[in-house]
């Protein structure tokens, strides 16, 4: 059983004891039945992790964790992945970031699309955006990674567009009809890509010409039409391969 790992942003330091955050400490030793003494793994997302021993304290309702040495261990990709997702509806968000965060997006950018079921907005929008980032961060708990995912706050097309790095490297947009593929629009030795994803109705022809007008390629993915919570996964997967940042 591979040891269990928690995100923990503030406080880690080697060779000391810190107490643990509740929400911590009760999935630790009340969902996973954790013992004391157990062997964990604490990361706060800034870079590599530490090795603890877990303690139990007031009879298993509060925990604290000895830290051992600084392990500089790192899983990310050779090259950064923006992923610029069109909102999807119900679970389907959910099941997007969890997947890119073990794929190894550097960032991902929810787009308000014109076509987009659900529309946000005020206290809506807050507590989805922070469902979001514990989603996040669950998964990269289980997948090994020792960064968070980080994850916009969700704009329109233009404004998301707008706010791309300069330094972002080859943005591509996905489409059926692109003239060319995935692995005609790579190029060797790049080392940041942006990829563009519509939602489940698709980008309105108002957003293609938008995207076009931005400077991005359209390129296609196979001969089949892949659902929005599909396509990111399968060009995200697909690119990293073809650039060996595996």
């Amino acid at each position: 059983m591979a040891t269990p790992r928690f995100y923990c942003p503030d406080g880690l330091a080697a060779n000391r004891t810190i107490e643990l955050p509740q929400a911590l400490a009760h999935h630790a030793l009340r969902v996973l039945r954790l013992r004391d003494g157990a062997a964990i793994v604490l990361f706060d997302g800034r870079g590599g992790e530490y090795p603890a021993t877990l303690r139990a304290e007031d009879k298993g309702k509060s925990a604290s964790a000895l830290l051992g040495a600084h392990d500089a261990r790192e899983a990310e990709l050779a090259g950064e992945i923006t992923l610029l997702q069109g909102i999807a509806a119900g679970d389907k968000m959910d099941w997007i970031i969890e997947k890119t965060v073990e794929l190894g997006v550097h960032r991902l950018v929810p787009v308000a699309a014109r076509r987009s079921v659900p529309q946000l907005s005020g206290t809506r929008l807050e507590k989805r955006q922070q469902h979001w980032e514990r989603v996040a961060q669950s998964a990269s708990e289980q997948c090994g990674r020792n960064r968070i995912m980080e994850i916009a706050a969700p704009a329109g097309l233009a404004d998301c567009l707008r706010g791309l790095d300069s330094q972002a490297g080859l943005a591509l947009f996905c489409h059926p009809e692109a003239p060319q593929s995935l692995a005609q629009a790579l190029r060797p030795g790049m080392q940041r890509l942006a990829l563009l994803i519509g939602p489940e109705g698709g980008w309105s022809e108002d957003e293609l010409e938008l995207a076009r007008g931005q400077g991005l390629q359209a390129v296609r993915h196979g001969a089949r039409v892949l659902r929005t919570e599909t396509a990111g996964m399968a060009l995200v997967a697909a690119a990293s391969a073809l650039l060996g940042w595996n």
